[in-house]
């Protein structure tokens, strides 16, 4: 891989998460993650605390600082919020040195208008210029599936807020659907469930019993009781309870029938040539969400496909997008096509 040349900026690939910021450096491969979360002073306007130490604050805040996640299921929801944040990090791994060429990964189902929100956005966080690649098909390349070639793969990207399912052949998405159903989702239903025992607890409680005794599939009894702390509800003062597997695993089902309901879509609108070649290499999953224990075997109960989780799910598509700069020269010849370039 050629290396940037000393004193310029190394071109960047950014994969900009509802739940985590993945930026790839040219010639460094994966140099930042971090929480998509901005901590916002409310007197003065001015960045509090970016990234991780922003994510500690969130709910833990005094009432002059505002921490909050500025993009709602890939889009953003917060524009200027979106533009400081995105300096903070192009910055940290810039080192200062003059603006870099970034590539952006973005949800496929965006519209135009929420493609060149994410694009001005980057432009105005101090890209020299902006090129966009749709998620799935980053991922596709990340993963190491034959992209380019003349034969069918299936990529499903579970991220934070959005689930990117897409079949790409010779270098292009042929087929792809955009579902707003991603981890969160998955967290807000464990959190539901345990409102309904009389129970409050936040998302990041909630996201600790996902993983830690959560599964896809019912019946795994291969993980303890989780204790956990909340607010009861009828009488407002702390209460712990033991949470069972079963019971989070319940919680994720509805959610989890989503996305594979939207795969089953999907199988049923690829042409019949490339359903054969999928028939044969099978299905790659990727993105956070993935790591919800037995989802792999959820999938490929319900699709019959042989399933492979990739090895680094989380910056998967970050490193697809890494490599998609090699290709530089051929984004800006196409700047004015579906990249969406920014000058």
């Amino acid at each position: 891989m050629r290396l940037p040349r000393i004193g310029a900026a190394a071109d960047l690939a950014v994969d900009l998460g509802t739940a985590n910021t993945v930026i790839f450096r040219r010639g460094d491969g994966v140099v930042l993650f971090e929480p998509s979360v901005v901590a916002i002073d409310e007197r003065t306007g001015e960045v509090h605390a970016v990234g991780d130490q922003a994510r500690r604050m969130l709910g833990r805040t005094p009432a002059t600082i505002t921490a909050s996640r500025p993009l709602r299921h890939g889009v953003i929801a917060d524009f200027e919020t979106t533009g400081q944040m995105l300096r903070h990090f192009i910055r940290r791994v810039s080192g200062g040195r003059s603006r870099a060429a970034v590539v952006v990964c973005v949800p496929s189902g965006l519209t135009q208008v929420e493609r060149s929100a994410v694009a001005e956005a980057t432009a105005a966080a101090g890209a020299r210029e902006v090129h966009l690649i749709e998620e799935p098909l980053a991922a596709a390349i990340g993963a190491g599936l034959p992209v380019a070639e003349p034969v069918g793969s299936l990529v499903v990207d579970v991220g934070g807020g959005t689930t990117e399912i897409a079949v790409t052949a010779l270098g292009a998405i042929v087929v792809s659907s955009s579902l707003q159903v991603g981890g969160y989702d998955f967290d807000e239903a464990v959190v539901r469930a345990l409102q309904r025992k009389q129970l409050l607890v936040g998302q990041e409680q909630a996201e600790r019993l996902k993983i830690e005794i959560g599964s896809a599939v019912p019946g795994d009894d291969t993980a303890a009781h989780a204790e956990i702390a909340g607010r009861d509800l009828t009488t407002g003062l702390l209460r712990r309870t033991s949470v069972a597997p079963s019971e989070v695993t319940q919680a994720l089902t509805r959610p989890l029938a989503q996305i594979v309901e939207a795969v089953k879509e999907l199988l049923e609108r690829t042409p019949a040539e490339l359903s054969s070649d999928i028939g044969t290499s099978g299905l790659m999953l990727v993105g956070g969400g993935s790591l919800v224990r037995g989802f792999d075997q959820l999938l490929q109960r319900e699709t019959s496909l042989a399933v492979t989780r990739d090895h680094d799910p989380l910056t998967t598509v970050a490193r697809g997008a890494g490599a998609s700069l090699e290709e530089i020269e051929t984004l800006r010849r196409h700047r004015r096509g579906r990249a969406g370039n920014l000058n």
